[in-house]
């Protein structure tokens, strides 16, 4: 079976108007093919899609018309890690109608949720005899937005291994990991910038691994972080940027990411892919030859710096690591 992950994906502000005038399928510009080899498609959706609400109080706020949730379709993708600081951007009822739009679509969401019960509710995907598990989480500076008994909003949990929320954490992972064969946790964590993880990260990473995690399955940092193998079980630290209108930072390159493919046999993770890209005209590409080795290079690096061999394959465009 293959996995696929990307980081963040907003189809708001410039890529909205975009989709105007463009069909579905144009912000995954030429990748399409790579995610039909996939059995499996998920995405962190970094904003909320509805004609509602108003603007929160912040500088960044995103929001998608409701007819792109055929953006989302035009890739197959299964499911959405939701639990982010875009969530409430546009307040509860547009919140509200993005749950709508997906359930109608088929697409399973975790993270975010009516209410807090809700919003820790996993995203099962069932694959023939394989079932996937989706839990996501945010520490995000939105902690206003932390879901409640009463209240909509997202499953907030903050990186300290000593907090309650964290150890409501580990135990929702051991009853999930119960009910799947594999499970993803999605983390929506630390700061924008650096291409490093940030202290704790790797503890906290660890730590839900020892309970019983498959994928850890970062993002928020809009560049993308090395991978970490503990345990057998990949730690991406940051998957980056994917889809956005964002302004370029001309040393850490925003614009620039993966495709993480996961190959799993039975309930063993196998090998990854890494299928490097950059956005250009509010769509994802595949680097071409004059940013594809250096895109590799630089996760190499920071591959190595966590003690994890990888090796480009010419041949498929893609760099790749031996997990078992």
């Amino acid at each position: 079976m293959k996995l696929l992950l990307t980081g963040d994906v907003m189809l708001g502000r410039l890529v909205n108007e975009n989709l105007k005038i463009h069909p579905p399928d144009y912000p995954w510009g030429d990748t399409l093919p790579i995610f039909k080899e996939a059995d499996v498609r998920i995405c962190n959706l970094e904003c909320v899609m509805s004609s509602k609400g108003s603007p929160a109080l912040k500088v960044f706020t995103f929001r998608s018309d409701p007819n792109n949730i055929a953006v989302l379709e035009a890739a197959s993708i299964n499911a959405v890690s939701l639990a982010n600081n875009h969530t409430l951007d546009y307040g509860r009822e547009a919140l509200a109608d993005t749950f709508v739009l997906l359930e109608k679509a088929g697409i399973r969401y975790a993270g975010a949720g009516a209410n807090l019960l809700m919003a820790q509710h996993p995203a099962i995907l069932e694959m023939g005899s394989m079932k996937i598990g989706l839990l996501s989480v945010t520490d995000a500076n939105e902690t206003g937005w932390e879901a409640e008994t009463d209240r909509s909003g997202t499953w907030y949990v903050p990186v300290d291994i000593g907090d309650p929320r964290a150890f409501d954490l580990i135990e929702r992972i051991k009853e999930t990991k119960t009910a799947v064969n594999i499970l993803i946790v999605a983390l929506h964590w630390g700061s924008n910038w650096g291409y490093e993880p940030e202290p704790g990260h790797r503890e906290f990473a660890h730590m839900l691994i020892d309970a019983g995690v498959d994928i850890i399955f970062g993002h928020s940092c809009h560049v993308f972080r090395g991978i970490e193998i503990y345990r057998k079980k990949p730690i991406i630290y940051s998957a980056g940027d994917f889809i956005d209108d964002y302004a370029v930072d001309a040393i850490e390159r925003n614009d620039e990411s993966f495709i993480f493919m996961i190959e799993i046999f039975e309930q063993s993770i196998q090998n990854m892919f890494l299928y490097p890209t950059i956005i250009k005209n509010f769509q994802v590409q595949l680097a071409d030859l004059s940013r594809v080795i250096h895109i590799a290079s630089r996760m190499k690096r920071l591959c190595r710096e966590l003690g994890t061999q990888t090796c480009w394959n010419g041949a498929s465009g893609t760099l790749d690591i031996k997990i078992s």
